[in-house]
């Protein structure tokens, strides 16, 4: 495959041969807020460093359109139709390993709220979402269900690109916010896990966006009303992931937090 010869740009090498799924992310909108590691401290587990660009951390919002899950074997069969998500995250590292720390993750997909919930410990809520596209411009809403309808956990984004694409350089910020290789999450026992992936890098654009309304940060207390987001938007890649596993915990090899 195409993805596993463009290895590059990597990091670290890649975890094995042994990737298990694949997945097509498309028009992905990034929204990042400049953050105090207090303020998150709270939402992370201990053993897990906030991780920050120039002592700052940051929080994002990423929106975008899943338009397929192919476990390996199935090149053009997809586990489930396409559908919308949009998660907040920011970024942490163990052991100086570098990766991405999920705060939620909204679907209204059946399958990943119920399979990918369990197997890669990740907070996946329910949603109602909205995606459309008219010409260059994307509109994207998304309310939670398990929220009172006065009060719901929300979004509402209007997002167009605006650039020629670009890849962004090793030490810039656009780089550090979406060049990550890993994810990290954790369980009601104090186990860490790690998921590895693998894509190409990143193209991304300047992009135009509009945010009429994002509750996302009200259940960890964070008013995000004064701060200024950073947007940048890709058409997206393909992405190669393995199965998940413990590195910190209850075990032989690992420890708790």
């Amino acid at each position: 495959m195409e993805i596993l010869r463009d290895i590059e740009h990597r990091p670290w090498p890649l975890a094995s041969k042994n990737w298990i799924m694949r997945q097509s992310w498309r028009n992905v909108l990034f929204v990042h807020y400049p953050v105090s590691s207090d303020r998150l401290r709270p939402y992370i587990p201990s053993c897990l460093e906030i991780d920050t660009y120039n002592g700052t951390a940051w929080l994002g919002v990423v929106a975008f359109m899943m338009k397929g899950i192919y476990p390996r074997g199935w090149s053009s069969l997809s586990l489930t139709p396409a559908f919308s998500e949009i998660n907040v995250r920011t970024y942490v590292q163990f052991n100086g390993k570098p990766g991405v720390f999920f705060l939620s993750l909204d679907v209204n997909d059946w399958a990943s709220y119920t399979i990918a919930k369990r197997w890669y410990r990740l907070p996946y809520q329910r949603a109602n979402i909205s995606y459309q596209q008219e010409g260059e411009t994307f509109y994207f809403e998304s309310a939670r269900k398990s929220t009172a309808a006065n009060s719901p956990i929300s979004i509402q984004i209007k997002y167009t690109p605006i650039s020629e694409v670009y890849v962004p350089k090793e030490g810039m910020l656009d780089h550090w916010l979406t060049e990550r290789y890993c994810l990290f999450s954790s369980n009601n026992k104090g186990n860490i896990f790690c998921g590895e992936i693998h894509h190409q890098p990143w193209p991304i654009q300047n992009v135009r966006a509009e945010i009429n309304r994002n509750t996302l940060y009200t259940p960890f207390k964070i008013d995000n009303t004064n701060l200024q987001p950073l947007y940048h938007f890709s058409k997206g890649v393909d992405t190669l992931f393995w199965n998940i596993k413990r590195v910190r915990g209850t075990g032989t090899s690992a420890h708790l937090c």
